[in-house]
């Protein structure tokens, strides 16, 4: 099958195929004549086996690693499992990030009043400065916003 056909089977763009075939990722496919590549279905199946890889996380690197151990009729289960596990642990520290980030975030934009004022507790934070407190009628400090 051509490039086109194997990524519609796969669902993986014809772009991403050619750059895991320049990377070594995947075999070079074979080639016609008039030099188009071609795909069997074993090519399509690896992929599939890529894009699942992808799409769960795996970085490059250990998509090759899981591909070559897929190909190791003899391979222990137990190393795709230490694998999978450590990938585990990559995304839950990535999440916690993630959530750090969302609660600095969402803390920032509840103490930004969204007025016409220029001051603002979140480009002050991105800026590196402390908050300049304001004082109000009753004399108590404020963030900069007007709070």
């Amino acid at each position: 099958m051509t490039i086109g056909e194997a990524s519609h089977a796969s669902g993986v763009s014809a772009k991403m195929i050619r750059y895991y075939e320049e990377i070594g990722l995947i075999s070079p496919a074979g080639r016609t004549a008039s030099n188009y590549r071609v795909y069997d279905v074993d090519s399509v199946n690896r992929l599939r086996f890529v894009r699942r890889s992808r799409n769960l996380g795996f970085s490059l690197e250990e998509t090759e690693r899981l591909l070559k151990l897929w190909d190791d009729k003899a391979r222990a289960s137990a190393e795709v499992k230490a694998l999978a596990l450590a990938h585990v642990e990559e995304l839950e520290t990535k999440i916690a990030e993630m959530q750090a980030m969302r609660d600095t975030l969402s803390h920032l934009a509840e103490r930004c009043q969204g007025n016409d004022r220029p001051n603002c507790p979140i480009l002050a934070d991105l800026e590196g400065r402390p908050l300049r407190q304001k004082t109000t009628a009753k004399g108590e400090g404020g963030d900069c916003c007007g709070a």
